[in-house]
């Protein structure tokens, strides 16, 4: 069981880690997508 526990909490930070570096890819994303923004 603590073995079940220790694997999830290693899923669990890497879900993490991984939610931080596509909000953090994302926001780069919306950088560069900004540039070809038109004002109406």
């Amino acid at each position: 069981m603590d073995q079940v526990t220790q694997q999830n909490a290693a899923l669990v930070e890497e879900a993490a880690a991984a939610a931080q570096s596509m909000q953090e890819q994302a926001a780069g994303l919306v950088a560069s997508v900004s540039v070809f923004r038109r004002v109406a």
